[in-house]
């Protein structure tokens, strides 16, 4: 199996086990099964070079492959200077970071339209976006691969087709599927195989299939209203979903390599050991 799980930051049960630091995270997690981890920026990049390199040197020793969240702070939209240059500045810190880290992939959000039309904002989404690759393409962090994420309110960009549009851009970008925010603002709509497969055949279909198939992803339980997202919730929720089973027998019927990230609400670590649980059953079940 070439899927990778693990969790976004760490459980609750992690500081249970009196860790305190995430340099202790790439064992305890090798230890669940598990072989993914992304360190989480979203309040900020405060993490240090010395910090980010010895995270990154156990991660390596134990098998986890790294991804690191950019701050929640972008707005891809924005059409104001001083915001935009603020964007790369937030993206070049969490490169900066990521490059530490060992991490080869850095998840960014889309943001919200504000007051502009739906055409207006991603017509500055794909300005932002082409402006960010230069500067990071500049700055010596190329080989980073920047993920936009799929988002899980209605009053924001990145539904899964403005996504895929952004993605389309440049090889160096890859999606960051949200599943669950996906799931919340279309109310419900990514909760069968046959939805899956419909999201999936749209990714082939504008990046192709090598990218396709090695598609980043977050994965958890989300409550939503008519507005969309409004909490993750943990895998004892049974009323909101979405379901995992349905994305796992799809991912591995086209033999997708993608990496799983749980954001389930305090039991990230332990969820996903049970995603990977279900793709490996689903993988022997053919």
């Amino acid at each position: 199996m070439s899927a990778r799980f693990g969790p976004a930051g760490n459980s609750a049960s992690f500081a249970r086990a009196g860790f305190k630091e995430t340099v202790a995270a790439p064992r305890w997690l090798a230890d669940m099964g598990l072989n993914a981890y992304e360190y989480q920026c979203g309040r900020g990049v405060r993490i240090g070079t010395e910090t980010a390199r010895k995270i990154g040197e156990r991660a390596r020793a134990h098998g986890i492959a790294l991804s690191l969240h950019a701050p929640y702070f972008i707005n891809l939209s924005s059409e104001e200077s001083e915001r935009m240059e603020k964007n790369a500045g937030y993206v070049l810190a969490s490169c900066r970071a990521a490059q530490d880290l060992g991490a080869d992939r850095v998840v960014v959000h889309c943001g919200g339209m504000g007051k502009l039309t739906r055409t207006r904002a991603m017509e500055n989404s794909i300005r932002g976006v082409r402006e960010l690759l230069e500067r990071v393409e500049d700055a010596g962090y190329g080989s980073i691969r920047l993920c936009l994420e799929t988002m899980g309110k209605v009053r924001q960009m990145g539904t899964a087709e403005e996504v895929m549009q952004l993605v389309a851009l440049d090889e160096r970008l890859l999606p960051c599927i949200d599943f669950g925010h996906l799931n919340a603002r279309t109310q419900g709509g990514m909760c069968t195989r046959e939805q899956v497969a419909a999201l999936f055949d749209l990714m082939e279909n504008t990046i192709g299939l090598e990218r396709a198939r090695q598609f980043h992803s977050h994965f958890s339980h989300i409550e939503y209203g008519k507005s969309g997202e409004i909490r993750h919730l943990t895998f004892a929720d049974t009323i909101y979903g979405p379901d995992f089973t349905p994305v796992a027998q799809e991912a591995a019927a086209r033999g997708y390599e993608p990496r799983f990230i749980c954001e389930s609400a305090g039991t990230q670590a332990e969820d996903a050991r049970t995603m990977k649980q279900i793709f490996e059953q689903t993988e022997k079940e053919g």
